[in-house]
């Protein structure tokens, strides 16, 4: 496949829609890999003009009067990333290996066991083997609804959210991966089915692999035959907490994320044998042979969410197997790595558990990460108590209901069209208080434009004030400034202190806690189904808690939150408070140098 070499044993995932639209720009030619949305086309055409005129290159403005303009403004962004970061790598194995250059910083970043790193600690020059940080980009399948003319005119399937990113893709320089979150999108995978670089080639050569983001491993095996069936492979499976992580959850039906990387480590062996027929099929239909080098191939399986020390990380990869895991809000508070404006950062740095929560804010209907207090929320507060609520949604990006429009143009349920319909629809004249009677219609938040404003902010391209939205997991809490990216990245890999207190609860405690409270929720029969599922989860837990914790890992919190949870699953009154999973461990609270 061609893909970048993967040098670190973490990776950057995709974070809002703004937060990582530039991270290749700042650490590809340091290794490490980084995921771009393609959700927010407006977004990234001013990005590219801005990192245009800062190189003093050409730049052709792509307008919306171009037909195909989301498919355009993202191959030239791709194209401008992919020359960009080549040239910075260049630039770095033409330097000296001396202190204070860009090539030192990249030994020094690597992971101990780094081949390159050790070369070069032995005299020798590594710098062949010096490869740029994966550059993949993340389209969620869910965000795919129709686009419009001018003119109100509907355009063809082919124009629409998800496809014309798909295309935009393809149609770049690009050679990453392409990142899929949110479940099975036919139209979508039907598309992909037509485009060669989703197919491995006569020289067994895929140009640019499918990585699956999942939460369980049933998802992962539906979603990976229904795309080998259209002759398309999955290099990685991505999975990541159901609740534990930023932006959208997708909670499971009760599966806890231990449980589930045991299921991975144990039935991934056997995924060639369920795939490749399917693949076979699909070549042998077009009169040609999968390549041998599709055979019995070893899919990467990582892990994101929640995880937040060195200990946890080895958690994952040397127990689960994990061949890669994903670091995201944590970076959230490293400038040199993710884009906004210092008042956001200056806020989550703030932030303690009771700053952050799940709420009803996204128009697509599934819970969001948020904030209390960002300028976002603010300004929406704000609208409501001035008698204007809604957003003018000056994008449209997740325009899907159509619940007063018809056959017509589809609205969102954030904007003010919509919230004006919906308040007289409920018999208000007026737009009243936020209350709870009117709290379902208010809630709904503009964030595929307020998502996207931190880069503007970030990157000096707007300098009047806008409303920041930011989707932090609740990990978050546990971070309480900014940091240098050497800081964040000897943290992960243990060297030297932590960044987190020891008293911080294992990922796998606070996941449970979360499930707990979602339990809390449910009713009948499905409410039970739940519980059985997590007391099965949690019974695996209690055989993992007799195992020796790792150095930065507070095992003894998850035995805590244990305790706890089962007596609160059991009605037995348990309180739901932090204390439950926050007991220290003490072979978990320094790391090694």
């Amino acid at each position: 496949m061609v893909q970048e070499v993967t040098v670190h044993h973490f990776h950057i995932p995709v974070m809002g829609i703004g937060f990582t639209i530039d991270s290749a720009l700042r650490v590809a030619r340091l290794g490490i890999g980084t995921v771009i949305s393609l959700a927010d086309d407006h977004l990234v055409e001013r990005v590219r003009r801005h990192y245009c005129a800062q190189h003093g290159l050409a730049c052709q403005p792509i307008t919306a009067h171009d037909p195909d303009a989301r498919a355009k403004r993202i191959t030239a962004w791709l194209d401008l990333v992919d020359e960009l970061s080549t040239r910075q790598l260049e630039e770095i194995r033409a330097q000296p290996f001396c202190a204070g250059t860009d090539k030192w910083r990249y030994v020094s970043l690597l992971p101990d066991d780094s081949p390159v790193k050790q070369r070069f600690l032995r005299g020798e020059d590594a710098s062949a083997g010096m490869q740029r940080g994966a550059i993949d980009v993340n389209i969620m399948t869910k965000v795919d609804g129709a686009t419009w003319t001018a003119e109100g005119g509907k355009r063809d399937p082919e124009y629409s959210l998800a496809k014309a990113a798909l295309r935009g893709f393809a149609r770049s320089t690009l050679h990453g991966s392409l990142v899929l979150s949110a479940g099975v999108n036919p139209s979508l995978f039907g598309a992909m089915e037509q485009l060669d670089c989703f197919h491995r080639d006569e020289q067994g050569v895929v140009v640019k692999p499918v990585i699956l983001k999942v939460s369980d491993l049933r998802s992962a095996l539906i979603q990976s035959r229904y795309l080998a069936k259209k002759g398309i492979e999955v290099a990685e499976f991505r999975i990541e907490s159901g609740l534990n992580c930023g932006g959208h959850v997708f909670p499971t039906e009760g599966e806890l994320m231990g449980p589930i990387l045991e299921q991975f480590q144990r039935e991934r062996d056997g995924f060639p044998a369920l795939l490749e027929p399917l693949l076979s099929s699909w070549f042998a239909a077009r009169g040609r042979t999968l390549h041998p080098s599709a055979r019995n191939r070893r899919i990467r399986v990582t892990a994101q969410g929640g995880v937040g020390t060195a200990g946890e990380m080895r958690r994952l990869t040397e127990t689960y197997g994990m061949d890669q895991v994903g670091w995201a809000t944590p970076f959230l508070l490293v400038p040199e790595v993710t884009l906004m404006d210092e008042a956001t950062r200056a806020r989550l740095a703030a932030a303690g558990e009771e700053d952050l929560y799940v709420s009803d804010a996204s128009p697509l209907g599934v819970r969001f990460n948020n904030l209390c207090g960002s300028s976002s929320e603010v300004w929406h507060r704000r609208r409501v108590s001035d008698g204007k609520p809604g957003s003018p949604c000056p994008k449209g990006l997740l325009a899907m209901n159509s619940e007063f429009t018809g056959e017509g143009q589809p609205i969102c349920v954030a904007s003010a069209e919509y919230q004006a319909k919906k308040l007289a629809a409920l018999g208000f004249a007026t737009p009243p208080p936020w209350d709870e009677a009117t709290a379902a219609v208010y809630q709904k938040a503009c964030i595929c434009d307020h998502l996207g404003n931190s880069a503007l902010l970030g990157l000096g391209i707007e300098t009047r004030e806008l409303p920041v939205a930011v989707c932090p997991g609740p990990n978050l809490a546990w971070f309480d400034r900014s940091y240098r990216l050497e800081e964040m990245v000897d943290h992960i890999y243990g060297r030297g202190q932590g960044l987190t207190p020891a008293e911080r609860p294992h990922m796998f405690a606070k996941e449970l806690e979360m499930y707990v409270d979602h339990w809390q929720g449910l009713e009948g029969k499905k409410a039970a189904a739940f519980r059985d599922q997590l007391l099965e989860g949690m019974a695996r837990y209690r055989a993992l808690c007799q195992q020796p914790a790792f150095e930065g890992e507070n095992l003894a919190s998850l035995r805590a939150a244990l305790d706890c949870q089962h007596s609160r699953l059991l009605g037995q009154g348990a309180p739901r408070a932090a204390a439950c999973v926050s007991t220290s461990d003490t072979r978990g609270t320094s790391h090694p140098s």
